[in-house]
């Protein structure tokens, strides 16, 4: 069984955030990018376990993006992945990620897609429906447990109010979420061999764009705290009142 694995990456979590060209575009000037945690803490290290235990017998990594993104996939393969594929293309549009990530995976024969439930950026959630869809294949989204055997996928998966346990034979395409496994950390032995991994780039498909951003804005500054003497209830509540907003 072949697993690819979809990495994105993502602005590291400290990243002070800033707009150019009339707030059109994130100003990635300075800006540190790390493993989207969806893809590195849950998708990829649940398939190296697959792999560990003998269930797959290859994990391949693809990521849609220009050179700059190629430390971010080093770093996915010193975890464990046998080889990596950059897409030579940018693009902020989730259909046009999702159908270059497709037309690549038609021609390698691959069992199992994996990827987080959402980036931490923009927060969507909709590129593994949208890869499912491309490819003709189940989707399973949201797991936070997956187990393979004889050919079927049994998934749990968080609803609300409790969990839901599905099974589903493979082809398939799994986003997962916290659960799924426990994060690792890179040792000196990965980090030298994922310098001599095979890290293939390939030309772009020719896909349609859907959407584009027309501008970003930050949220509203927070605003001050009002401190409150603790023998003085009768204002604490009057404020609670008249000022307090529920979010």
């Amino acid at each position: 069984m072949k697993i690819l694995v979809c990495i994105c990456p993502v602005p590291d979590t400290t990243t002070k955030v800033a707009f150019s060209d009339n707030n059109t575009h994130f100003n990635t000037q300075g800006v540190t990018f790390i493993i989207n945690p969806y893809d590195e803490w849950y998708s990829l290290v649940r398939a190296l376990e697959l792999k560990e235990a003998g269930v797959a017998t290859a994990v391949h990594l693809v990521t849609v993006g220009k050179a700059d993104a190629e430390p971010v996939i080093r770093k996915a393969l010193a975890l464990g992945g046998d080889e990596a594929i950059r897409i030579d293309t940018d693009s902020n549009d989730t259909y046009a990620v999702a159908a270059q990530i497709a037309e690549y995976a038609k021609t390698d024969g691959y069992d199992l897609v994996l990827c987080g439930k959402e980036s931490i950026d923009y927060n969507n959630g909709t590129v593994g429906a949208m890869v499912a869809e491309l490819l003709d294949m189940n989707y399973l989204g949201f797991a936070a447990k997956i187990d393979i055997a004889g050919g079927t996928a049994t998934v749990t998966r968080e609803i609300e109010g409790g969990e839901e346990t599905d099974a589903c034979s493979l082809p398939l395409v799994i986003s997962c979420q916290k659960g799924v496994a426990e994060a690792r950390i890179p040792n000196m032995r990965g980090i030298m061999a994922a310098r001599t991994k095979p890290l293939k780039v390939v030309a772009p498909a020719a896909v349609d764009t859907v959407s584009t951003i027309v501008g970003y804005e930050l949220p509203p500054a927070k605003t001050g705290v009002k401190m409150i003497s603790a023998d003085n209830m009768d204002e604490l509540v009057n404020l609670l009142h008249t000022e307090a907003k529920v979010i």
